[in-house]
């Protein structure tokens, strides 16, 4: 008998039992605000984004700051890009062989189309390599 009384009293292996500390009303999930967890867990508190400004402070209390990336050739005043100058357009391909994008570089657009025009010129002469190297 006191076998019987322990299987009524227990649930089953299999079955879903709602605990009530984690059970909340549909309502009550809208209004909490943002989720606290995802599909892969809690988020970490000092990890950039984490917050409702977008990004977290960093260590030692400071904001991450990136700086603004400026045209070399509008600082230095260069105006003519040559397609010669393998050593100035070497350093904007990649390793590939790619031409590097502005984002990366800094390069204003004006400038970006002109140094991609060199690039080409002194790929067609063999001055620069079309693949990797």
């Amino acid at each position: 008998m006191a076998d019987e009384s322990i299987k009524t009293a227990a649930p089953e292996a299999g079955a879903a039992t709602p605990d009530a500390s984690t059970a909340r009303p549909e309502s009550a999930a809208r209004e909490s605000g943002p989720r606290e967890g995802g599909p892969r867990g809690p988020r970490p508190a000092g990890r950039p984004g984490a917050g409702p400004g977008g990004s977290g402070p960093r260590e030692g209390g400071r904001k991450f700051f990136r700086r603004k990336k400026v045209c070399k050739f509008c600082v230095e005043k260069i105006d003519g890009i040559n397609y010669k100058d393998v050593r100035l357009l070497s350093g904007f391909v990649s390793e590939a062989g790619k031409i590097v994008p502005r984002r990366l570089t800094g390069v204003c657009t004006p400038h970006q189309r002109r140094l991609a025009d060199a690039i080409k010129q002194a790929r067609n002469i063999a001055l620069l390599p079309f693949g990797g190297r």
